[in-house]
């Protein structure tokens, strides 16, 4: 099957993300055989295989960016809604292979400053949008954004554990008994 004569960096970029997820690595040799692009294409595109690395993550900064502000959207202001805005950005895990292979993605995110940078600016907009959903709700203390962020992260690492349920679910669960647990009647 002949090469094709282009691919826009786009799709490049999300195969490296796949490759990222899958092997926790990247390789220019294993990026073109997956995309039909010689590895001296993606540099002259790329300029470099961390670059590549850097606008791959970068991508999929701007996928959760787009998926956060689509639920928060969605969501009624209220606690019942900061439920369900964690919940969608759940969704996005699926089975517990893909939210393994999504930590890989992490590992990756962590070791780069500006990635490390977007993380701090998404967590600070997630926070204030769940911190909206209980404003005036009877007992929710200060803070509660970044409170509940940290239940939910809790409660996909507790589900990874044991994932007999689909995530969504557990999530659900966990985050409502919070909520029951924080907010007054």
């Amino acid at each position: 099957m002949p090469r094709p004569k282009s691919r826009p960096d786009d799709e490049v970029l999300a195969e490296a993300r796949s490759l990222l997820m899958e092997h926790g690595s990247l390789t220019l040799a294993a990026l073109a055989g997956r995309c039909g692009l010689s590895a001296s294409t993606l540099v002259q595109r790329f300029g470099s295989k961390d670059e590549l690395v850097r606008r791959a993550l970068a991508q999929a900064w701007d996928d959760l960016d787009g998926r956060t502000a689509a639920a928060v959207a969605a969501a009624p202001r209220d606690p019942g809604g900061a439920v369900g805005i964690l919940v969608a950005l759940s969704g996005g895990y699926g089975d517990i292979e893909a939210y393994a292979d999504g930590l890989r993605i992490l590992r990756e995110d962590l070791r780069d400053p500006g990635a490390r940078a977007r993380g701090a600016a998404w967590g600070r907009v997630l926070a204030g949008a769940i911190e909206e959903c209980f404003a005036g709700a009877p007992g929710a203390p200060a803070g509660i954004g970044r409170i509940m962020i940290a239940q939910w992260q809790g409660a996909l690492l507790w589900w990874s554990f044991q994932p007999n349920v689909p995530v969504d679910d557990y999530v659900r669960s966990h985050l409502t008994e919070f909520v029951s647990a924080v907010v007054r009647a």
